[in-house]
């Protein structure tokens, strides 16, 4: 009973939720890069959402594991099993890419590392729904996103942006 009229006076606390968006397979240099971020996200604290899958999303979910961080991944399918082995709360949504939405509404800010298509419509879903987007050796030229050269960059862009929101 105390117990739970305590957690009703408490306050929340309410990490912040970075979304990494890149594709489900990459090469070494782009893993790295990943890494890295993901790292710099779980030493802050924040929480790092993604799709939950391999390539970029498996590299950015070690890095912030590695730095003893959380990570929530939006699976496409309906298999929890499918989630990379760095995903701590797996999200079986069944809703293929459309789950992208769902990864774009549940983060504050996104970082978009490399990508295919799949990247694109998420990098386009959230300007459409007003998220700041930081890319990194993403696609070029699109209006809104603001592009970092190194993950030191890219991460000093989200904390810019996540400070200024609160």
């Amino acid at each position: 009973m105390f117990f739970s009229s305590y957690l009703r006076r408490a306050p929340l606390y309410k990490p912040f939720h970075v979304g990494v968006i890149g594709a489900g397979t990459c090469n070494k240099a782009i893993y790295d890069l990943a890494r890295e971020i993901g790292y710099e996200i779980g030493k802050r604290g924040w929480i790092l959402v993604c799709g939950g899958l391999g390539g970029v999303m498996e590299a950015a979910s070690k890095g912030c594991t590695e730095a003893g961080g959380m990570t929530v991944g939006l699976l496409p399918g309906l298999d929890i099993r499918s989630a990379n082995p760095f995903i701590h709360i797996a999200i079986p949504t069944g809703l293929g890419e459309a789950r992208n939405a769902l990864v774009v509404r549940a983060s504050h800010v996104l970082v978009a590392v490399s990508g295919g298509y799949g990247t694109l419509s998420e990098i386009a879903l959230g300007l459409k729904t007003g998220k700041k987007v930081v890319g990194l050796h993403t696609w070029s030229g699109i209006k809104g996103i603001q592009y970092a050269e190194t993950p030191t960059e890219a991460i000093k862009l989200v904390e810019k942006e996540l400070i200024s929101s609160r």
